[in-house]
Order: C-alpha cells, then sequence, then structure tokens
C-alpha cells in the first residue's frame, strides 16, 4: 500500500513514512492510492463477526498486506477491546455511542490503534518517537492514555488555554511519566497551526522523531471507520434495511472522512449530515461552494471549536474536489448554544436519554433532516460520555443529573501539570529543543 499527499498526487510514500510522518512536506494530507470495495466474500459474513473481527478485515483489506496478517490482527484485538453500541431513541433516530473506551470519548479507537500500529512499525527503531498532538478536548485525552508509558515515546500535547472541559483537562495534564501537556494561550487553530509548523520545519521534524496523533494522521481514520460498519448491521440485526443516515458531530472532520472511507469500501450509506455549532465553515460550503476558514468561537460543544478543519482537503480529494458530488453525498447544518440547550433538555424530557453538547447537535440536525426525509433511519455519534462536559450538563440538565464513570471522577482531585505558552510556533519548537 503507497500513500500520495492531497498536494501531490504524484507523491508515492509507505505505509511507515505515511504513519510516522504524518504530514507530507508540501503541507498536504495523506491518503491511500487505491481505496476499493471489500470482496463478496466479505460480506458473506459481515455480520457474523465479532467487532474487532470486523475491524482485522477491513484494515487487512485497507493495508493491502502492508502489516502481516496476524500482526494486524493482533493491533486490532489489543485496540478495539470495548464495545460501540447503538441504542435506539425513536423510531427513525438511534445513537451510537462511542464512548466505551478507556476515556469515554470516540478517539479512543483512533488512538489505541494508532499507538500499536506505531509500535509495530518503529520495533527495530533506535530512536525515541515525539508524538506532537493538538487537541480540542478528546484527542489529547484518548492519546495520553494510548501512549503512558509505552517505551521509547514521549508524548506533547498542546491544548487551547480554557478551552477543554474540567474533567477533559484533568486527563491530559495529570498523568505524567512520558506526557507532557502545553497550555496554549489561544484557540485550537493555534495549537493545530503550531503543530503542523513543526512537521513543515524538515530539520526539527528529523531531529526529534517527530509524529502526529492528530486526524491529519491517516492511521486515525481507519479504526474509525470500523465503527460505521459496526453500527451499520446493528440496524440490520434489528430488522431495519434501510440504508443508515449518518449524522456526525463534527470539528476537524476526521470522523466523518472515516465514514466517507467506509462508504468508499462498499458500505452502503445512504447521506451523511455534518453537523456543527457556530464553528460552520464546511456547512456554509455545502451551501454555497466558498471555503472561507474562520477563527473559531467558543461554544458548548468545545470539541468542534474548529475554523479550519484540517480534514476538509481529504473531504475534497474523495470527490474529486467536485462541489456537486460533495453535496449529493454530505448535507451540512449549524447551530448556536442555546439550540443545543434545549435539545439537550428535549432528548432528557422525551426521551429520558441523557446526550452531551455534541450530541445534542447531532440531534437538531437529526430532526431538520427527518422532517425533510421522513422515511430516514438516522444514526447519531454520541462521541463523548457526557460526564465529560460536567459544568454544562449541570447547568442545563440540573446538577447531579449526570452520572460521572469512576474512571474519570477519580481525576477530579488530581493535580493538573501543564505549562503555559503563547500561540507563536517558536515555543513548541524552543520546548522540543530545551
Amino acid at each position: 500500500m503507497k500513500f500520495y499527499s492531497t498536494n501531490n498526487p504524484d507523491l508515492r510514500v509507505d505505509l511507515k513514512e505515511a504513519v510516522i510522518r504524518s504530514l507530507p512536506a508540501d503541507n498536504g494530507l495523506y491518503m491511500p492510492e487505491t481505496l476499493t470495495p471489500l470482496p463478496e466474500s466479505f460480506w458473506d459474513t459481515w455480520r457474523d463477526l465479532s467487532f474487532s473481527e470486523l475491524g482485522f478485515e477491513i484494515a487487512n483489506h485497507f493495508f493491502q498486506g502492508s502489516v502481516p496478517a496476524d500482526d494486524l490482527k493482533a493491533i486490532v484485538d489489543d485496540a478495539i477491546n470495548f464495545d460501540a453500541p447503538i441504542v435506539k431513541v425513536t423510531d427513525s433516530t438511534h445513537i451510537l455511542e462511542l464512548f466505551h473506551g478507556p476515556t469515554l470519548a470516540f478517539k479512543d479507537f483512533g488512538a489505541r490503534f494508532m499507538a500499536r500500529l506505531m509500535a509495530y512499525l518503529t520495533k527495530d527503531d533506535t530512536e525515541e518517537l515525539t508524538v506532537l498532538v493538538a487537541t480540542s478536548g478528546d484527542t489529547g485525552g484518548a492519546v495520553a492514555s494510548a501512549f503512558h508509558d509505552v517505551p521509547g515515546t514521549k508524548v506533547i500535547i498542546l491544548y487551547p488555554k480554557g478551552g477543554v472541559s474540567g474533567l477533559q483537562e484533568k486527563q491530559l495534564t495529570t498523568l505524567g511519566g512520558n506526557i507532557s501537556a502545553l497550555e496554549v494561550e489561544g484557540t485550537f487553530d493555534d495549537c493545530q497551526r503550531m503543530v503542523k509548523a513543526c512537521f513543515l520545519d524538515t530539520e526539527l521534524a528529523q531531529k526529534h522523531n517527530l509524529t502526529s496523533a492528530n486526524s491529519i494522521n491517516i492511521s486515525r481514520l481507519i479504526p474509525q471507520s470500523f465503527y460505521y460498519f459496526h453500527a451499520a448491521r446493528q440496524l440490520l440485526d434489528a430488522g431495519i434495511e434501510t440504508q443508515p443516515t449518518f449524522v456526525i458531530p463534527s470539528g476537524n472532520f476526521g470522523n466523518l472522512t472515516a465514514g466517507l472511507i467506509a462508504q468508499q469500501m462498499g458500505l452502503p450509506i445512504y447521506h451523511f449530515v455534518a453537523a456543527t455549532n457556530l464553528n460552520d465553515v464546511v456547512p456554509r460550503y455545502l451551501n454555497d461552494g466558498e471555503y472561507d476558514p474562520q477563527p473559531s468561537v467558543s461554544t458548548i460543544s468545545n470539541a468542534m471549536d474548529v475554523g479550519a478543519p484540517s480534514n476538509f482537503a481529504r473531504m475534497q480529494d474523495i470527490f474529486g474536489k467536485s462541489w456537486d458530488s460533495m453535496r449529493e453525498n454530505v448535507s451540512g447544518l449549524a447551530f448556536d448554544d442555546e439550540e443545543t440547550r434545549t435539545a439537550m433538555k428535549l432528548v432528557k424530557d422525551h426521551t429520558d436519554y441523557t446526550i452531551d453538547p455534541h450530541g445534542a447537535v447531532g440531534w437538531l440536525a437529526s430532526s431538520i433532516w427527518l422532517d425533510a426525509v421522513p422515511e430516514a433511519q438516522t444514526i447519531i455519534l454520541e462521541t463523548a460520555h457526557p460526564s465529560k462536559f460536567i459544568d454544562v450538563m449541570d447547568a442545563v440538565l440540573g446538577e447531579g443529573s449526570t452520572d460521572i464513570p469512576k474512571r474519570l471522577a477519580c481525576l477530579a482531585d488530581l493535580e493538573k501539570v501543564s505549562k503555559v505558552v503563547s500561540a507563536d510556533p517558536q515555543e513548541v519548537i524552543d520546548y522540543l529543543n530545551q
């Protein structure tokens, strides 16, 4: 399997280069040179496979022998050891719960798989691997958990000061060991820009053996495609033959891109709905064809506070840069905080399901889609456990309304350890060189 840059289709690199180097020197993103539908033999058995078996078959087809089957199976089995169930909330609306991993967020799928794949790809290397990652909330915690105490690695997490929830911050800043956190006086977009600046400095990237755990890294997206297949077959097992419409709360658009990869691999999907908060650059593009990134604004659905989503380049690549083709497959809707709060209350009052602010944005988009397409069956991706946003949950639904799992609650009293830096890329460069 070879990979090319979205900025240079003639570039070809192998799997190790794409995963470990993360970002091409031309500031594009890596994409697989071929992405073909799964064979008929897969569809004969896919509904009978365990979740990890399903993931292995998908990954093995994707990598086309770049990782020996036995090694890849061990990676998937170890990484995907928790479920992603769908919950029926109304006759037409289902929630795909992606928060049953160790850090209670969908990022666990990508981070755990990536950590194990990187360990395999670098097993014969002698250099320490430096994982540099920007987070708007959940990525940092998942990466910290996945790489904590992994020999031969150190992790540096950049997050926006005041831009993540209290418990999310504790997940980033309390592990210690090989995990360090930089608290950036800026937005997630600043954090992402700083990370990219480091990778585009070829000398710096080589000196520190830099790799990224953001969704700019193609290996993050492969395991995220697994749960689209898993969700679709759960719908079939419930006797629902309608092709699902996936409603995806979206920030950096890695999750939606993973869904597009699943579709390219042959999964029957009726439509995608990208649901955003006020950071609505992609819904605006889908409406008028103009892509106009803006500085991100803070909302109560903080993990989606992204003004310049990296994975938009991959979305364009998949659709051949055709606005019409993208609009045929993807719709976009955006909502403000007041609408989000109202949806959180409505879902709790009418269904007794507790949904987090990001899922609530998805619920709003799903409701509008179902009004337009009443025969549809929607699957909303619930990307994180509501307790990760406990301040918002308490303010909207009442104090004590949301249970906090023990593995998260135990972080509350731990001491935060971070270094405050400005949004100047030189600060993270200096930190790396110290």
